[in-house]
């Protein structure tokens, strides 16, 4: 007879709440009569999400992540959603219960629905049908892509209609017009690679540590790009759009041919290398950005998604705010640019309030358009 057995080991079990869970509780949020409270869930990559929010205000916002793909230097697909199964009820049990909140008075449950890893997505569609089902209360599907947009309205300063948003991360770089929380305009995107992974690869050629994107931020920060400057480009697509695969064979390519040359060079060169890489890469989305204000005429510019958190595009974006004149720069808390249930919570109140529903039929859907 054969048996089955699962390797414990790959996914460490986990406490009632967390270790690694985040927190962006507001003590001044507390539960009230001021309108319907919305449990929000998020499980389209490796980060568990749960939040609640009432009325437009976010209550509670949690995240677990899961540290055992550093192992292998990205996301495991089966590892993830194994982790999502194992976060997802004790996360859910934790913010009620810091919120003081019973599942009898939830007023909806939302759920991010796609882009994202099939099976993550599976986790979290599943449970979110079947608690919503047991409380009898409405299910809302969430684009994962727009609640990263809509992020920018959990905090002041929002943002008026219309926006322009360059949402960047590791599967996605876009560059929309938003006229309204469900009126989005899809100006262009990125034709291959992400920007993130383009960022994430790059560093992983360099041998800095998973995550790549943050620590080659950290690494780009103490040095310059110096003779490196004009090594790397990134080409230029027709209209809005954008391409980054073929940076990273210029790194691939360029990094290879030196160290056959000199075996010790990325060594002796790291920090200027990851900051030539990151100035390319800026640059490229900068340019873009620009040309859109230029010829839509809008002038208050937001961006998302995790590359958002990156420190040298923050500052280029403020400064080209500046120089440009744009009537406002919008860039929301770090802890809402990665992935987080309080964005798709906050895009949950506002389908709520517009009686968009879905039903029990509710699929995961990895490819999911932003419009």
């Amino acid at each position: 007879m054969n048996a089955q057995i699962s390797p414990p080991d790959l996914v460490p079990p986990v406490s009632p709440v967390p270790a690694e869970a985040t927190d962006t509780k507001n003590p001044a949020n507390s539960p009230s009569s001021a309108g319907p409270l919305i449990l929000a869930l998020e499980s389209s990559c490796d980060d568990t999400g749960a939040a609640l929010i009432q009325g437009g205000r976010v209550l509670v916002n949690r995240t677990a992540g899961q540290e055992i793909h550093a192992r292998y230097g990205g996301v495991v697909p089966e590892l993830a959603s194994r982790a999502h199964e194992q976060h997802i009820v004790p996360l859910v049990l934790a913010v009620l219960a810091e919120a003081g909140v019973v599942p009898g008075q939830l007023a909806a449950v939302a759920v991010t629905r796609g882009p994202g890893l099939l099976g993550s997505l599976l986790v979290g569609t599943s449970f979110a049908k079947a608690f919503a089902a047991g409380l009898g209360v409405p299910l809302i599907g969430v684009n994962h892509m727009r609640a990263h947009v809509l992020a920018h309205f959990i905090e002041a300063p929002r943002p008026p209609f219309p926006f322009l948003c360059l949402t960047v991360s590791g599967g996605h770089t876009q560059l929309l017009v938003v006229r309204s929380p469900a009126d989005f305009e899809l100006l262009g995107q990125t034709m291959d690679d992400a920007v993130g992974e383009a960022f994430d690869k790059a560093a992983k050629l360099l041998g800095l540590p998973y995550p790549g994107g943050p620590a080659l931020d950290k690494l780009a920060q103490t040095a310059d790009p110096g003779a490196f400057a004009a090594a790397f480009k990134v080409t230029d697509q027709p209209g809005f759009d954008f391409s980054f695969s073929g940076i990273k064979t210029q790194i691939l390519y360029f990094l290879r041919d030196q160290s056959r040359a000199n075996p010790a060079f990325v060594e002796q060169h790291r920090p200027a290398l990851a900051a030539a890489i990151q100035t390319a890469l800026v640059g490229a989305l900068l340019r873009k950005l620009r040309r859109a204000v230029r010829e839509t005429g809008i002038r208050h510019v937001a961006i998302a998604g995790g590359v958002a958190a990156n420190s040298a595009l923050r500052t280029a974006l403020a400064e080209t705010a500046a120089l440009d004149g744009w009537a406002g720069l919008y860039i929301p808390a770090f802890a809402y640019c990665t992935d987080n249930a309080a964005m798709v919570a906050m895009a949950a109140h506002f389908q709520f309030e517009a009686g968009d529903f879905a039903d029990a039929f509710l699929s995961p859907e990895p490819r999911l358009g932003v419009v």
